[in-house]
Parts: structure tokens; C-alpha cells; sequence
């Protein structure tokens, strides 16, 4: 039974959950309603559109009712801070589990449900309704199949391609399923079902409002999923982690001894996924155009687009937004709007993130001439800076609520001084940096677990930055294509469009705070970092920023020295703003609310108390960059039980025994 529950139900779904009907059950082991059968049921346009949109909320990162939505996933990166640092950064701490983990099919299943279903129906003709609508859902279930896939491609690398429903009265058969693909294979094939899905997909929503996955969407992460491939495999090339390096562990199957790449190389992969990435990219950078920034902060009448587009109720009117979540102040609701009031629910922009941004007129801050105001107080690091930082970056007595004031139980009208001493999430700003990227300034957003402003699932600036870096990463250079988008971005983040006199002026001993300077523990060549300083900048807080650092290999540096979260300039001027009771600090005290001076003039906010394990820093292993397969898959893909029979493998340095943590990288 044991077989049934954990590897029936990964090849075989349940028809329950093909009719849509809900279930809390992992493992679909329930048996469907007698009366339900497959014949009758995804033969017709409105059942094929019910079935792949309720896999939406499945797959789809968004709001989160108790968490700082989509906005806090950056957390435990460079980016921003939390007060808890994830196991990734604390050798030891991550082990390998005895179940569960990311090694799970069952949205793939799902998804492989319908398409076994539907595709020879369609083929045959014999689906009811019109004609290109039926075909732009078959295209969405293949563009959810890449989007999973690409999920386990990022969390495990080399994995089993399925595409069939299969029965489970033969355990031989589902084992030999299992057997890993190599990594590029699985980004090969996300890129095929992809294709697929442009071919089959409207160029817009069939919605009308951009709700439902469209063609441009699928462009979009056929750019990110090329990149992220192109880019992994340049640099961990030689490695265990990609296939025919140096002590890969796919090389010890006999399934794999004899691999070879489609192109004949890895190069050959590497300018494959590059320009695949290129050509999907300007699909949609060519006809998609960026919102306008007026540089308008505070205004009850949204009379800054991209501004206002990252907090509207109603997302679908924004050119830029390709794809986002509508909520429903009487059916769905999130917390958002209440955390944007305040401290984001303790999610803080780092000192690392901050000073990334350049000056207005394309200085770094440290270069003669930038004109910087310095640290000294927020007001002064917001001054002159680039339109991005000015808008996104809060600062104590500006406005948090312009209209319905006082409509809302949870709302700040101004906002105060940050709390860095609370230890209530709700109330706690980690760094002192906050942003309010997202913010609605209406007070009917402001009731607890009442806000019902939409959340960006992708925005069109994405494909211009994906080119870019393409581009560089496949040439050694920017065509002139390239150097539009980048213009552009920065014409619209109000920083002159000058790029060539930034890279002239970064100093990268200068940068290193910014994880995206390194790739394999060296320096990269200054233009290509800033190449990454503005995604960084223009993605902040969207969740995109550990996929970049772990294809960029970034993170090397952490192996053997430690870095620190720093926040705002806390022992400066702005201690004034703070009681003694409120600044209360000593490592060995377990009343210490704030790192000491000692430590830094910056706010360390990891590092209050020495016991926390955070106090060391932060740290990483070579294994982190993947995640541990968990120890049950190894047992049920063998034929007799045993672990060294698995036909999988363990991901580099993760052992085989449950409860341990990395060892060897």
C-alpha cells in the first residue's frame, strides 16, 4: 500500500482532482465518484478553461493572507532581510529530509492528466466549442507544465521528463520513469512545451483583462527559463553540478555513463539556451511597451503608473502587466496593504540593496562627482538618487493613506520612525530600510486580512532585462538592441541613460556588498555587473533574486567568508530618534534588541545575541545550490527497497542519510 500512496498516486491522478473538485490529499489517493467518468468529462471549451485555471493558484506565487506576499520573497537574499536567516546560510543547519521535499509530481500529473486527456481528442476534432479558444487552454496546460518544471529545475537540477499518466501495475515501469534526466535536457524540454504554448496561445488574454495566460507570457518565461539554463551552465561549467563535469553524479548510473549534449558540447548548450532566450525575449520587449513614471510619490489620483500599477485593485489597464492575480474584497483577500503600512512584516531592505542603486545622473554613490548625501538619514540617502529608490524607499512623516482615511482598522497615516526593537513581526522593521513598492493608499485597504489589491505574476521589463544580459552573456557584447532596452529602463527609472559612464565609474572592490559582483568567487567584468545591478534594481522585491544568484553561481564567496545584513545607519544621527530602552544592546544579554556599535555604525539585525546562529554571519555551502533529494524516493525507486539500488541519485554533497546536512562542497 505503501507503493500505491507514495508512487501510484505521483503517475496516476485520481479523477476527482481532474474534474477540479478540491482536495487536501498530497497524494490523491481517494477513489472518484462512481458517476463521474473520463469519457464525459474535458470534451468541451468550458470544461478545459475551468480545469487549467483553478491550477493557477496552485503553481502561481502571489498574496499571501499572513505573509508579506509576493513582495517579502526576496527575503534571506542580499536583497532584504528577515529576522530569522534561512538553513541555506547556516551550514549544517539544512539537511537532507526522510520525506516530502521538492521532489513531487503531483501538479505535473495534473497538468499531464489533461493533456493525455484532451490533446487526441483535439487532434481528432471531437472537442466541443470555438475552435481557438479550446486551443489556448491546451496551451495553457502546457505552459503550466514547463512553469512546474521549471521549479524543479531550479530546486533539483537533473529530474525525471514525464509526460504520460501511467498505471501502477507495474512497479518496474513507474521506476524506471523515475530515472533522472540531465539538467539541460529538463530546460530542453520546458523550452518545448513552451513552444508549444506560443504556438497554440493568443497574443492577448482571452479574459480581456490579463488574468489568463496569454502568448507574451509564455515568451517571457521561455526568456527566463534560456537564461537561467545559458547562464547556469557557463558557470558552474566543469562542475558536479552539470552534466559531464567533474564528479557529476548522474555519471554513476549506467543510464548516463554514456551521455552526450544534443549540440555536441556544453558551449554548444550554453549559446543554445542564450539565444533561445534572446530571440523569446525581444518577442515581447518589441511589442510590449513600459509604463510611464511621472516621479510622483505620494497622489490620491495614481498620477504615477508605475507607481500605481504594483498596488492597484484593477492591474489590466498597465501595458506592462503581462499576467496577474485579481482579488475579491468579499471572496479572497490578503494582508498586504496592512504590512505596507508598516514593516512589511519584518521583511527590510539591506545597506547592500540601498546603496546599489546609482545617483540620478548614473554615479555609483562612492564615485567623485555622484553628488551622495550620505546615510546619515534616510531623507539624505533618498535625495538625488535613482527614481526608483525615491519611490520605492520609505521615509518617516511621508503619507501612508490619501484617500478614505480612516475607512480601515489597521492603517499608519504617517509614517514613523522605524520600530527596530519590536520583536511582533507585524510591528518589527528588521534593517530600518523599508519599502513601499505595492502600497495602496487607500484606507479601505487597511482592514486586517481586507486587502484586495491585485498581485503581478509577470511584467514585460523582465524580457527587456533577460535580453540584455542574453546578449552580453552569448557575445561578450551589446547589440544595438540591447542598448535600447537598457536605455530605456533607465530613461524610465529617471537615471541618465548614459550606462557607458556607470560602468567607467564602478570601482568593484567598491560593489562587493552586492552578491551579483561575483560568479565562482571572482569578480566579474564591470559592465556585466551592471548588467545585474539593474535587474536587480527594477526586480526589487519581486522574488527573482535567488533564481539569479544561484544561475550566476554568486554565492561561492560566502563559502569561506562570511558576510553580514546591515541595515540603516542606526548609530548616526538618527540614534537620537530612539529611547535607551529602545537601543538596548549586548551580545551576551537577552535583553539586546539592537547589534552593537561595535559590530558596525550599521544595523546588523542577525546579530544581536550571540547565541542566535545567525551571529556568525552569513555563510554558504557549495551543496546549497541545490536541494536535497529526501531519502523515502530513493527507497521507492528501487526495485528491492534499498537506498544504493535507487536508479536516482543524490544531488552534489547531500548525503544519504536523513537528518544530515551537506558534506564535500
Amino acid at each position: 500500500m505503501k507503493f500505491k500512496h507514495k508512487i501510484f498516486n505521483i503517475f496516476q491522478l485520481g479523477l476527482i482532482t481532474a474534474v477540479g473538485l478540491s482536495s487536501c490529499n498530497k497524494y490523491l489517493d481517494i477513489n472518484p465518484p462512481s458517476q463521474i467518468i473520463p469519457e464525459v468529462y474535458l470534451t468541451e471549451e468550458s470544461q478545459l478553461a475551468a480545469y487549467t485555471i483553478a491550477r493557477y493558484t496552485d503553481v502561481f506565487p502571489s498574496h499571501g493572507s499572513w505573509s508579506f506576499g509576493t513582495f517579502g520573497i526576496d527575503g534571506n537574499t542580499d536583497n532584504m532581510a528577515m529576522p530569522n536567516l534561512d538553513n541555506r546560510f547556516i551550514p549544517g543547519q539544512w539537511r537532507v529530509g526522510a520525506e516530502g521535499g521538492d521532489w513531487d509530481f503531483s501538479n505535473i500529473y495534473q497538468m499531464n492528466y489533461f493533456i493525455n486527456t484532451v490533446v487526441p481528442k483535439w487532434k481528432e476534432k471531437k472537442l466541443l466549442g470555438n475552435a481557438s479558444n479550446v486551443e489556448h487552454y491546451i496551451g495553457e496546460a502546457y505552459f503550466l507544465r514547463a512553469y512546474v518544471y521549471f521549479t524543479k529545475l531550479q530546486a533539483l537540477g537533473d529530474f525525471p521528463i514525464i509526460k504520460n499518466v501511467m498505471s501502477d501495475k507495474d512497479k518496474n515501469i513507474l521506476i524506471e520513469a523515475s530515472k533522472r534526466a540531465p539538467r539541460n535536457e529538463v530546460a530542453r524540454f520546458i523550452l518545448s512545451d513552451l513552444d508549444s504554448a506560443i504556438t497554440l496561445l493568443k497574443t492577448n488574454s482571452p479574459d480581456g483583462k490579463k488574468q489568463r495566460i496569454s502568448q507574451h507570457v509564455a515568451q517571457l518565461l521561455k526568456s527566463r527559463v534560456g537564461l537561467y539554463e545559458g547562464t547556469w551552465l557557463k558557470y558552474f561549467k566543469g562542475t558536479a553540478f552539470v552534466p559531464k563535469g567533474a564528479g557529476w553524479p548522474g555519471e554513476s548510473k549506467d543510464y548516463l555513463k554514456s551521455y552526450t549534449f544534443p549540440s555536441g558540447s556544453i558551449d554548444g548548450e550554453i549559446d543554445f539556451f542564450l539565444s533561445a532566450s534572446m530571440t523569446a525575449a525581444a518577442a515581447v520587449a518589441d511589442a510590449v511597451a513600459l509604463v510611464n513614471n511621472t516621479g510622483i510619490i505620494e497622489s490620491a489620483n495614481n498620477e504615477n503608473p508605475y507607481f500605481s500599477m504594483f498596488g492597484a485593485v484593477d492591474m489590466s489597464n498597465y501595458s506592462e502587466v503581462l499576467l496577474w492575480r485579481q482579488y475579491n474584497q468579499n471572496l479572497v483577500t490578503h494582508n498586504v496593504p496592512v504590512y505596507q503600512q508598516r514593516s512589511n512584516y519584518a521583511v527590510g531592505l539591506t545597506r547592500s540593496m540601498v546603496e546599489s542603486f546609482l545617483m540620478k545622473n548614473g554615479l555609483p554613490v562612492y564615485a567623485s562627482g555622484s553628488g551622495y548625501h550620505g546615510d546619515d538619514y534616510i531623507a539624505n540617502v533618498r535625495k538625488d538618487r535613482d527614481g526608483r529608490l525615491q519611490l520605492f524607499l520609505k521615509e518617516p512623516g511621508q503619507k501612508n493613506v490619501l484617500i478614505n482615511v480612516g475607512a480601515g482598522t489597521h492603517y499608519t497615516l504617517v509614517e514613523p520612525y522605524p520600530s527596530i526593537w519590536e520583536t511582533d513581526w507585524e510591528r518589527r522593521y528588521t534593517t530600518g530600510y523599508t519599502i513601499r513598492k505595492g502600497i495602496s493608499y487607500d484606507g479601505l485597504q487597511t482592514n486586517n486580512n481586507g486587502g484586495y489589491t491585485g498581485s503581478i505574476t509577470f511584467r514585460a521589463s523582465e524580457a527587456y532585462l533577460n535580453y540584455i544580459e542574453a546578449s552580453y552573456e552569448k557575445n561578450g557584447n551589446l547589440d544595438g538592441k540591447a542598448e535600447a532596452y537598457w536605455r530605456a529602463i533607465r530613461t524610465r527609472a529617471k537615471v541618465d541613460p548614459d550606462f557607458n559612464a556607470t560602468i567607467a565609474a564602478t570601482n568593484m572592490s567598491l560593489e562587493k556588498k552586492d552578491w551579483g559582483v561575483y560568479s565562482a568567487g571572482n569578480f566579474v567584468s564591470p559592465t556585466l555587473y551592471n548588467i545585474r545591478r539593474e535587474r536587480r534594481n527594477e526586480l526589487m522585491a519581486e522574488g527573482l533574486r535567488l533564481m539569479d544568484l544561484k544561475r550566476w553561481r554568486a554565492m561561492d564567496q560566502l563559502i569561506t567568508t562570511p558576510d553580514h545584513y546591515e541595515g540603516f545607519k542606526l548609530w548616526g544621527p538618527m540614534k537620537e530618534w530612539y529611547t535607551a530602552a529602545q537601543l538596548k544592546y549586548g551580545a551576551s544579554s537577552d535583553q539586546s534588541v539592537v547589534s552593537d556599535p561595535a559590530l558596525s555604525i550599521y544595523l546588523r539585525p542577525l546579530e544581536v545575541r550571540s547565541n542566535a546562529l545567525s551571529y556568525a554571519g552569513i555563510k554558504f555551502a557549495m551543496a546549497h545550490y541545490l536541494s536535497p533529494v529526501a531519502i523515502e524516493h530513493f527507497q521507492l525507486t528501487s526495485v528491492d527497497g534499498s537506498i544504493e539500488n535507487a536508479v536516482i541519485y543524490q544531488n552534489p554533497g547531500w548525503p544519504l542519510v536523513a537528518g544530515n546536512g551537506a558534506t564535500g562542497y
